[in-house]
């Protein structure tokens, strides 16, 4: 799934589009479309790609790295459409009649579902609705009433709610990530079927595909983090091409330039070292899929969780010690540099990765 050239073309002359509009473009959904990203890890009697985990992966690192908002809106689109596997056969078949199904809505366990006839009544507020103007279905978390398990713990569940019984609040004005549009969304009273409801979790799987094997947490934790990890690149490579064309300037500033340069290198290279083990932990997550069991799996998803949030902290701060080698340039707004800049600090306010 490596990007070709005449898509990486195509990709960075349409991103100013998205940032300008504060949403992903007609022209820039209608690659994602035909390129049917959206369904980068949906089966395929869906009509998905069935990427192994790995290989999708290495596609949105490459994506972010072109185009931080876009790679971004894929992520988080492409992974709510892999709920087409925790969903029963006929109601995924049903959703998946529309070629342009996308998916998206909250990870926060937030608002009220009361159990009626046949389904649920829901009503609540949820924020940060990646892709929300093009979305098909939100998806949301919340607690049900009358939900107790056996211990008296309140339980909630995940639901799937089609665009039109949603009410989209236009609340995305950040200076980052700006194309992709992760409004708020609320509903009020609105019927969810029981088919409509499912839970992220390895009993509620319904698809025969070993990506479900692999816990959720992990597969948001792995996705979200090779996002950061192509955004960083970029930044890394714009800022080492400036440093690179200071060079024969002056004795003094040559030595103080090439320091500089010597330091990306090796935060380069360490980026490749953190791609390298996510790549190779994916495959060893899909690889085993449910002959993972007991303290081995509980070790690696412990592994994944602590080593993708290091990783970013560290990035994040080292973002900040070389914003400034850029000078003024990385001030002006239009410059590429500040886009992807803008895009790391926003996206690295994601609750997932942010501890």
């Amino acid at each position: 799934m490596k990007l070709e050239k005449s898509l990486i073309d195509r990709i960075v002359s349409l991103r100013s589009e998205g940032i300008a509009g504060k949403q992903l473009s007609p022209s820039q959904l209608a690659l994602v479309y035909q390129e049917n990203w959206f369904n980068l890890w949906v089966p395929k009697d869906l009509g998905g790609l069935a990427a192994p985990f790995s290989t999708g992966l290495k596609f949105l690192r490459e994506l972010a790295y072109w185009d931080g908002g876009l790679g971004w809106t894929v992520t988080l689109c492409a992974g709510a459409n892999m709920f087409a596997g925790f969903l029963s056969p006929a109601t995924a078949r049903d959703i998946w009649k529309e070629p342009k199904v996308c998916l998206g809505g909250s990870g926060q366990v937030n608002g009220r579902a009361r159990v009626v006839e046949n389904g649920f009544e829901i009503s609540g507020t949820w924020k940060y609705a990646t892709g929300a103007p093009h979305l098909t279905h939100f998806t949301l978390n919340a607690w049900v009433d009358d939900g107790s398990d056996s211990l008296g713990n309140e339980r909630y569940f995940s639901f799937l709610v089609p665009r039109e019984q949603v009410r989209i609040h236009s609340d995305w004005d950040t200076f980052g990530l700006e194309c992709t549009a992760s409004h708020s969304f609320s509903l009020d009273q609105v019927f969810v079927p029981v088919a409509y409801r499912f839970e992220l979790t390895r009993e509620g799987v319904k698809a025969d595909d070993s990506l479900y094997a692999i816990s959720f947490i992990n597969f948001a934790e792995l996705t979200l983090f090779v996002n950061y990890l192509g955004m960083y690149q970029r930044f890394l490579d714009i800022i080492m091409t400036q440093l690179s064309e200071k060079v024969g300037r002056s004795e003094s500033d040559d030595l103080r330039v090439q320091e500089q340069i010597d330091r990306l290198t090796g935060y380069s290279a360490e980026n490749q070292v953190e791609l390298d083990w996510g790549i190779a932990v994916a495959d060893r997550l899909e690889q085993f899929g449910q002959d993972l069991e007991g303290q081995y799996r509980e070790e690696l998803e412990a592994e994944v969780a602590q080593r993708t949030r290091v990783c970013i902290a560290l990035m994040r701060s080292r973002v900040a010690e070389i914003m400034p080698w850029g000078g003024i340039k990385a001030a002006q707004y239009e410059e590429e540099l500040n886009q992807v800049f803008r895009n790391i600090f926003t996206a690295t306010q994601h609750a997932l990765l942010n501890r």
